[in-house]
């Protein structure tokens, strides 16, 4: 396990209300960091790290004004914003379909959650950057954008998309501030979004599908997010990096 050290460093994390953002989280407290943690769900009681290192707001992250004021109350209580993980989505198999047939409206939701939030945060965030010299990004995207679905998502899987786009305009911009940003590409993972996988014989179906085997875990998309914001990925900007236990060979 490599051990990282987040002291006297701030993370912003949207989705921080459980599955892969939760788990960020925890793994900066633990290293010492402190975090500003955004979700629509309450505060889960198994946070890691102690209650001064964090800041927890429970909100929508379409609201511009309250992204801001979050992020700016969390630079203002720990002294700077150093890093930012984009995590929260939605995945909607009851209202997402395929763009022949989809409710616009709905089209327009899945957008305004998947991409243009880490439009709000990144606009919120990297004026701190740039006032403290430097800091990084990571945000979540999917391998479903790059290899298509036959039971279409396509709101959710368009919007996904333009989250590579999103992360290696801001790696171009940004890079003379020594601002990193890179994105990941998860495979099947074990999170609440997937809820359908619940019993075991369909966890046993789904993970035949992928070349190592099984599922992938939570904790497994979360380290590769820390090590992305980590000083050890000190020379790794504008990447797209695909967690996928091999899915893609397929």
């Amino acid at each position: 396990m490599i051990a990282f050290d987040f002291s006297s460093r701030v993370a912003v994390i949207t989705g921080a209300g459980g599955g892969i953002g939760q788990r960020i989280a925890n793994m900066i407290l633990k290293a010492g960091g402190s975090v500003v943690m955004i979700d629509l769900k309450e505060e889960p009681g198994d946070l890691a790290g102690l209650p001064e290192q964090r800041l927890y707001a429970q909100g929508d992250l379409t609201d511009q004004a309250f992204v801001t004021a979050v992020i700016d109350e969390g630079a203002a209580r720990f002294g700077s914003i150093d890093h930012l993980a984009n995590v929260a989505g939605v995945l909607w198999f009851d209202r997402d379909a395929s763009l022949l047939e989809i409710d616009l409206d709905v089209w327009d939701e899945i957008f305004e959650i998947n991409l243009k939030s880490m439009v709000h945060t990144a606009r919120a965030a990297v004026p701190h950057m740039r006032r403290t010299g430097g800091g990084t990004m990571v945000h979540f995207s999917t391998t479903q954008c790059l290899r298509g679905d036959p039971v279409p998502q396509d709101a959710y899987s368009t919007a996904k998309a333009g989250v590579g786009a999103l992360s290696r305009s801001l790696a171009s911009q940004l890079a003379s501030y020594n601002i990193r940003s890179n994105a990941i590409y998860p495979g099947l993972t074990m999170t609440p979004l997937q809820a359908r996988w619940g019993i075991p014989e369909k966890r046993a179906e789904i993970a035949r599908t992928v070349p190592l085997g099984r599922i992938a875990e939570p904790d497994e998309l979360a380290s590769a997010a820390v090590f992305l914001l980590s000083e050890g990925a000190s020379y790794i900007t504008g990447i797209d990096l695909v967690v996928d236990g091999g899915l893609l060979l397929k």
